[in-house]
């Protein structure tokens, strides 16, 4: 072929050329032999000329090929002929054409295995289960159309009716003859029908190497449910429009914006670490900007437009798990915890252990196995008018929520940033991958227990502070490699995060609650007043009836065996000469088995904000 840039108006349209490019047998070298003629045909103008006679030579070459095959077939040796982008396949005893799929004897109605054309054009086989699927392709009205379904679903005529809901002319009658022609069709054609790996997980794949869904090697054959929000995982209008008017938000300084936008790369480095999954909640009053942020935090990865990658809580605690798990290290966000299901509401608490615990509960399945096991290393991001805290008691579940409150008019113009991102996404989250891949996981791990050294306070929760440093990780990197405008989250900014040791502990919220119902009840102590009695007050003790007690810590979602034990060792529980943490107490002329809990006089907070006992109340105590 003469040089390229020889090539004139004329020439470059002329037949030896298109001759010479159907001559190649190595596929790769032809398809880089058309893509460089496309471009000198662009450059000379005549680029739609040169396709349509392209287009036109590659049916002529296809057509030529399914003659020669069928010139070679004797008998009942068969091609598939469909008009499509699909190369013939050998089909056995079967006619396979645009009238339909028949056997080779069409007298009677039940040799009729389809009605259209249809045909397996790849397998997939998934990373995580090592389970097979299959590529259907099928014609309806003109139209092809492609799906990806289970192995087991077309080698069984009972499970081949389902894809009658996607329009393929599938019922029990043909159920069997369409098995039986798929079956024949991919297993005489396994050269051409390629075996693709596959995965039904985003992020990471268990080499660290590739990333899903940036490197296009593996496909994603995760659950139809969440088709469209892996569409939404793109690159989409400007990348420099994006990067420009993220940086003059944070050039504004909102903790705020640069702590979520942080978090939301931070979602890719917690399998890197080795780390838990964790929440940060955004709250505050309405209109102060929560939803912008959050569509700020999505567009990073995704189409942050409504229903496109943001989602919410009215949904169900299985279905949080299956996202969560196709997600896998993409953050998941969801917008106004206020908005919740029924039973997540009234289990919200386990619904954050589970999500933070990043594996999902065992389920059996109909044949009394076990299922595959969902799994997830992710940052989950959320807003509300209410911290997400107050929806929870327990100090674990509070231990993995970081919360920052937003302030008001975060943003100059909301509208004019929502509108920007929504045109403008998807670049920065394939650009950090990069970065990532190239730095590898050890340099991440060693700038992460950098800030977490930083961060270490024996007043603060541990388990904050390391999810804190992988956010702090994430800005840093980012703010070098992609923002390059020294906008870093200072550490100062970061520690007003933290919670405090004191404020976490369950015993001591109990004990606080306990003291706080006790003021607020006076007269459950007063033996003059006509209602239900908890016990009485004297000498600076409250004797609690033991059910009363129990109560009272039930209702305050606390443990009574857990308080007891550590009030015990605070010394601000009495026990009896066993170290029974119950006593007997003369109540109204008659002895009760009783709580014996020192109120606030004499107690105090030692140096870590923790509840001791003043010395000399300690002497004045009876059992000390």
């Amino acid at each position: 072929m003469e040089a390229l840039n020889k090539l004139d108006k004329q020439t470059i349209l002329a037949d030896d050329i298109f001759e010479e490019i159907f001559e190649q047998e190595d596929e790769i070298l032809k398809a880089r032999l058309i893509l460089s003629l496309e471009d000198r045909a662009a450059e000379l103008g005549v680029k739609r000329k040169f396709e349509t006679i392209l287009k036109a030579y590659s049916k002529v070459n296809r057509d030529t090929k399914v003659k020669e095959k069928k010139k070679i077939s004797s008998g009942t040796d068969n091609y598939t002929d469909f008009d499509g982008p699909y190369e013939p396949m050998y089909c056995g005893s079967w006619l396979a054409n645009e009238k339909g799929i028949y056997s080779q004897n069409m007298s009677q109605v039940e040799q009729i295995a389809c009605y259209h054309p249809i045909l397996p054009i790849e397998r997939l086989k998934n990373l995580e289960t090592k389970e097979e699927q299959i590529k259907l392709a099928y014609k309806r009205n003109g139209k092809w159309d492609e799906i990806i379904v289970p192995k087991t679903m077309i080698t069984s005529a009972s499970k081949i009716v389902a894809l009658s809901g996607r329009g393929v002319a599938v019922t029990s009658e043909n159920a069997k003859l369409l098995v039986r022609y798929l079956s024949d069709v991919e297993n005489r054609n396994t050269s051409q029908i390629a075996l693709q790996y596959s995965s039904s997980k985003l992020g990471w794949t268990k080499t660290k190497k590739e990333f899903l869904p940036y490197d296009t090697e593996i496909t994603f054959d995760g659950d139809s449910r969440f088709r469209q929000l892996f569409e939404n995982i793109r690159e989409h209008g400007n990348r420099d429009k994006w990067y420009e008017h993220v940086k003059s938000l944070r050039q504004s300084g909102r903790m705020e914006i640069k702590l979520m936008l942080a978090a939301s790369f931070a979602s890719i480095l917690i399998q890197q670490i080795g780390a838990l999954p964790f929440f940060i909640d955004l709250w505050g009053e309405t209109e102060g900007g929560k939803t912008v942020t959050l569509m700020l935090a999505a567009s990073v990865w995704a189409n942050p437009a409504e229903s496109a990658y943001i989602g919410d809580f009215k949904t169900t605690d299985v279905a949080l798990e299956a996202k969560a798990n196709m997600l896998n290290h993409f953050p998941m966000i969801l917008d106004d915890t206020s908005k919740k299901n029924r039973r997540i509401e009234e289990n919200f608490e386990g619904v954050v252990y589970d999500l933070c615990s990043g594996k999902g509960k065992t389920r059996s399945n109909r044949d009394i196995g076990i299922n595959t096991e969902s799994h997830w290393n992710n940052c989950i991001l959320t807003n509300g008018e209410r911290p997400l805290t107050s929806y929870v008691n327990q100090g674990g579940a509070i231990n993995r929520i970081l919360e920052i409150e937003c302030g008001e008019k975060v943003y100059a113009d909301p509208q004019h940033t929502a509108d920007t991102l929504k045109q403008n996404y998807g670049f920065a989250g394939k650009d950090f991958v990069e970065i990532i891949k190239a730095m590898g996981a050890d340099r991440v791990r060693e700038i992460q227990k950098d800030f977490q050294q930083k961060l270490f306070d024996d007043e603060k929760m541990q388990k904050q502070s390391i999810s804190l440093s992988i956010i702090l990780t994430a800005d840093k990197i980012a703010t070098d490699a992609l923002f390059k405008d020294e906008q870093y989250i200072s550490i100062d900014e970061a520690k007003k995060v933290l919670i405090d040791r004191n404020e976490l502990s369950d015993n001591e919220r109990c004990y606080r609650y306990i003291l706080d119902k006790v003021s607020m009840n006076g007269a459950r102590f007063d033996s003059d007043t006509n209602c239900e009695k908890w016990g009485m007050i004297e000498n600076g003790y409250a004797f609690f009836y033991n059910q009363a007690f129990e109560e009272l810590c039930r209702s305050g979602g606390f443990s009574k065996r857990s308080f007891l034990s550590w009030g015990v060792k605070k010394r601000v529980v009495e026990t009896d000469s066993r170290g029974n943490p119950t006593k007997q107490k003369k109540i109204n002329g008659k002895n009760n088995r009783c709580v014996w809990l020192k109120l606030d006089d004499g107690i105090s907070v030692d140096e870590n904000g923790f509840i001791t006992v003043d010395e000399v109340m300690q002497e004045e105590l009876p059992f000390t």
